[in-house]
């Protein structure tokens, strides 16, 4: 179990959406220090939160990052691309693109501040997923993250020996921009940040946020037909 405070934390895409609540929930559970990295260090919003550059899917900005942030005991891999390109008629750049942010970013991102965290003391890597890890309904967004899913189920048996928990994180809709024009239920950035963070104090493996989440995981034992109904209508 990993203690949120007096640790130094870092999240990616920490400028909006889940990642400012992740960043404001940190500070308010006794983080010492928390760097907040986004494309465009200006927004960054956070009055105490430590603003870094940083695209995730090109090596020299992650190397740069993690140079700045020698202290870290905490990693947050929240940043992540909706592309959802469809299998048959995007452009397989497309497809590429949404796989360097959300697979190749959170493991550049783990590969650059696991040393880190192991000089540190140990500490904890937090992994932003989907309910689309578990159902393919929007293409490569879904598989990047089902890639993801399957990348952090591996790292938490490569880290354990080393002093590194690993949480993954599930959430259906969130209220943020990305879900903007989807009109369901939505969890608020504020709930899904508290839930993540008791996960970390906890130890949880997976961190499920939503009813939307449980709902599909628990569907995975079942038939295919279970989770896609459209395959027998």
């Amino acid at each position: 179990m990993t203690s949120i405070e007096g640790s130094v934390a870092l999240v990616t895409g920490g400028s909006r959406g889940i990642g400012r609540s992740l960043v404001q929930a940190l500070y308010e559970r006794g983080a010492k220090k928390v760097y907040a990295t986004a494309r465009d260090p200006r927004t960054v919003t956070h009055p105490d939160a430590i603003p870094l550059a940083l695209e995730v899917s090109d090596p020299a900005s992650v190397a740069a990052v993690a140079e700045q942030a020698q202290d870290v005991t905490v990693l947050i891999n929240n940043a992540g691309a909706s592309v959802n390109a469809n299998f048959l008629d995007s452009p397989v750049e497309d497809i590429r693109r949404e796989f360097e942010t959300n697979f190749y970013g959170p493991l550049l991102m783990t590969r650059a501040l696991v040393p880190i965290i192991e000089r540190n003391g140990g500490g904890h890597i937090l992994n932003v997923h989907s309910v689309l890890s578990w159902i393919g309904l929007l293409g490569s967004y879904s598989a990047s993250k089902a890639a993801l899913w399957s990348q952090t189920n591996s790292l938490r048996l490569d880290l354990k020996p080393r002093g590194i928990e690993v949480t993954g994180l599930h959430v259906g809709y969130v209220d943020t921009d990305m879900a903007a024009k989807v009109d369901a239920p939505k969890s608020t950035p504020e709930s899904v940040a508290a839930q993540a963070l008791d996960g970390i104090q906890a130890g949880a493996f997976e961190v499920l946020a939503d009813d939307l989440s449980r709902q599909v995981k628990a569907g995975l034992a079942a038939d295919l037909e279970v989770l896609y109904p459209q395959l027998v209508a």
